[in-house]
């Protein structure tokens, strides 16, 4: 009996490091957000730090694609309620549209600092 306080506090300690841990993971996920709804994507320009990730939400009956002009990143056809998100790690400015709907336009700027 003696060796079950260590073991007690050791799975309470780990317990209390995953929590803390994907706590952390939610905060870091939780960026920038463009939603794409009625053909259009919510934000047609949006300003950013570099490092920062952008996620699409897509909210439209049809399917939309993320896609940069210089062929930076590209996402995959995203039906209704899915997500695509990229991380800048450089600054500039970063044109895409929606390869099925290419009027369908945006831009983010990738600023360095803070």
């Amino acid at each position: 009996m003696g060796t079950s306080k260590p073991i007690l506090t050791t799975i309470v300690t780990m317990a209390a490091l995953l929590l803390v841990s994907s706590v952390g993971a939610a905060a870091e996920s939780a960026g920038p957000r463009v939603e794409i709804k009625a053909h259009g994507f919510g934000v047609p320009e949006l300003t950013v730090p570099v490092g920062t990730t952008v996620t699409w939400i897509n909210h439209d009956d049809d399917p939309h694609t993320v896609t940069s002009t210089n062929n930076v990143f590209r996402s995959p056809g995203l039906d209704t309620d899915e997500t695509w998100a990229f991380t800048f790690t450089r600054p500039g400015t970063y044109p895409y549209y929606c390869t099925l709907h290419p009027l369908m336009t945006g831009t983010v700027i990738v600023r360095s600092g803070s």
